[in-house]
């Protein structure tokens, strides 16, 4: 049971880590990571700060206590030019006491100034690193903008080449139906040219149509009666002109053979 309950969480961790990076920018990711940096590299500055003003209080005690030191001397001197030397030693005594805590400071001062350096000398470092990072920060994100850029143009070029397949295809079918309806349409005219199908729009029953038949068969006849007629007088003509010609040259000799006759009468 625990190890289905495991397998179970494992799957709707994966499930959670799917949606995740979808979700993610990783521009987003990237400036949020910048100004995490960017906050620990304050911190850092502001542990270099804290340090150097630690060193200058010492470096400020110091001096206080160099002055008590150097006043403890002009002390120590007057008391011997008055001949007081208990009080000379009084504040010799001092004085060394003062040396003792300027050595103490001294040294709390050179470690505090090494630790400083260090702070200095990481904030650097990391000052180095953040800008780096800032620098490769953009250079990815103008990467990822592009190829996002990129891929959006892919997928609407491909978007286009489908709808431009689409209508390719729709434009094919509506074409071919232009062409049905066009060769439906010529053959609608060939039967109503031929009479096989009536035009609803001039209406023609079947005594008319016969009575048309017959009108253009007899316009027909009667085209090729003219026609042989005209071919015929033209033939007779010819014939006559040479009939009245032979008729014109045989005329004189029955004339003569006539005369002849009469003359043989009288």
């Amino acid at each position: 049971m625990a190890g289905t309950f495991k397998r179970i969480g494992g799957i709707f961790q994966a499930k959670a880590n799917k949606v995740l990076d979808k979700a993610e920018d990783p521009r987003d990711t990237l400036d949020l990571s910048y100004e995490k940096q960017l906050q620990e590299l304050q911190k850092v500055r502001r542990g270099v700060a804290d340090v150097a003003t630690a060193r200058k209080r010492l470096e400020l005690q110091a001096q206080g206590l160099q002055k008590q030191a150097d006043k403890l001397q002009q002390q120590a001197k007057a008391a011997l030019q008055q001949g007081n030397e208990d009080l000379a030693r009084e504040a010799l005594s001092r004085r060394a006491a003062l040396g003792e805590q300027l050595a103490e400071l001294k040294t709390q001062h050179d470690q505090i100034s090494e630790q400083e350096q260090k702070l200095i000398d990481t904030s650097s470092a990391l000052q180095s690193r953040v800008e780096q990072f800032r620098t490769k920060k953009e250079t990815l994100k103008a990467s990822y903008t592009a190829a996002e850029a990129q891929t959006k143009v892919g997928e609407a070029v491909s978007g286009i080449s489908d709808s431009m397949g689409n209508s390719g295809a729709a434009m094919q079918r509506a074409q071919d139906k232009i062409a049905s309806m066009q060769a439906r349409a010529g053959a609608m005219d060939e039967l109503l040219a031929s009479g096989a199908l009536n035009d609803l729009s001039t209406p023609v029953d079947d005594i008319q149509r016969e009575l048309d038949k017959v009108s253009a068969t007899s316009q027909v006849d009667n085209e090729l009666a003219a026609l042989k007629l005209e071919l015929g007088s033209g033939g007779a003509t010819g014939t006559a002109g040479a009939a009245g010609t032979a008729d014109s040259a045989a005329l004189p000799a029955a004339e003569q053979s006539g005369n002849g006759s009469g003359g043989s009468h009288s």
